[in-house]
């Protein structure tokens, strides 16, 4: 993780007493703890995929599921125990679960992502029809919850104890209180089954093909829905970041300057309220994560959670490994570019990587 810390000032000789470091050595040693922490983040990260996907292939087998009466549906019933034995070891269902995972493994390595049963078709074609999919509701989310939070947290944070301050600070805390599937289903209730407002489920209505228009207006509703689960800690860390900039030191002495409100609030405000934004969205990219399956289920978005539920309903090895190593990834990656911003954007910020 990213820590604050002052950094110690550079006394070389008379004439470098209580000078400001250059920035081009600041910028340089910016450079060099970056590359140490992608570097840490890295050989943490290598090991604990492999140990995750080794850990999915353990609990898969340990599933009450069996995957033989997934795979054949209806027809599990007609198949005589022979039968059923003679198609586990024929598909691999009576191997080890470390010799699955370990063939796994084998054909990752060769950039082979494995066949999925569920679908009939390579994991990497799976990936590549949904994924499209779950990026746009993700990133339209995150970008709204962002833009919100910055917006309302800020506004908030400059009158701190005023009306809007108050009305904001109790929306947050009862908005992050709901589940995020509950949120879900009362928003297709309200505004999708009554009000009639927006779609009720997919990306275009029934039999029709995707249109950039049709996927928007399918998309308002979801991704509105799935910022609304991430807006909470981002807005109270703005709102709290901004409160407490306000009643700073620099920012009493830029308006003795007779500076702009307007000019106090972008040079000397929003600068020390984004890294605390930064530390919240790497925390929350998680529940992100999870969030977007729930509410990919509930609106039928035609993503990646689908794929997740089906996966492991049917215990197909080589797709749930596969999804599950790629959301880890992505959170792992996502953390290390919030830390990253974190510490570019906060000159008195260390890391201990």
């Amino acid at each position: 993780m990213v820590e604050p810390r002052r950094m110690a000032a550079v006394t070389a000789g008379p004439t470098a007493r209580g000078a400001a470091r250059p920035r081009r050595t600041l910028w340089r040693d910016r450079r060099r703890a970056l590359g140490g922490l992608a570097l840490h983040r890295a050989v943490v990260g290598v090991p604990m995929l492999a140990g995750l996907s080794g850990l999915v292939f353990l609990l898969a087998d340990r599933s009450p599921f069996d995957p033989l009466a997934a795979h054949l549906g209806a027809r599990y019933q007609q198949v005589s125990a022979e039968q059923r034995e003679s198609l586990s070891g024929a598909l691999g269902f009576d191997a080890p679960w470390w010799q699955a995972w370990w063939a796994w493994v084998g054909d990752l390595l060769r950039g082979d992502l494995g066949w999925s049963r569920v679908y009939a078709m390579p994991v990497s074609e799976v990936f590549a029809e949904r994924l499209p999919w779950t990026l746009l509701l993700s990133g339209t989310a995150l970008a709204g919850a962002v833009l919100a939070a910055l917006l309302l947290g800020t506004a908030a944070g400059l009158a701190p104890g005023g009306a809007l301050d108050r009305a904001v600070t109790r929306t947050g805390v009862l908005v992050q209180a709901v589940p995020p599937f509950v949120l879900a289903l009362g928003s297709v209730t309200v505004f999708a089954v009554l009000l009639r407002w927006a779609p009720v489920a997919g990306a275009a209505e029934p039999g029709e093909p995707h249109t950039a228009a049709g996927v928007a207006r399918h998309l308002v509703l979801p991704a509105v829905t799935l910022a609304l689960t991430q807006l909470p800690w981002a807005l109270l860390a703005v709102r709290t970041a901004v409160a407490r900039a306000t009643g700073s030191e620099a920012v009493r002495a830029a308006r003795a300057r007779g500076l702009t409100p307007a000019r106090v609030v972008a040079a000397h405000v929003l600068p020390v309220s984004l890294a605390p934004l930064a530390t919240i969205v790497g925390a929350r990219l998680p529940e992100l994560v999870v969030g977007a399956v729930l509410v990919e289920e509930v609106f039928a978005w035609p993503g990646l959670a689908g794929a997740v539920v089906g996966s492991a309903q049917a215990l197909d090895f080589p797709l749930l490994a596969a999804l599950t190593v790629a959301t880890t990834a992505v959170v792992l990656v996502g953390s290390l570019l919030a830390d990253a911003a974190y510490l570019l954007l906060d000159p008195r910020v260390g890391t201990d990587a």
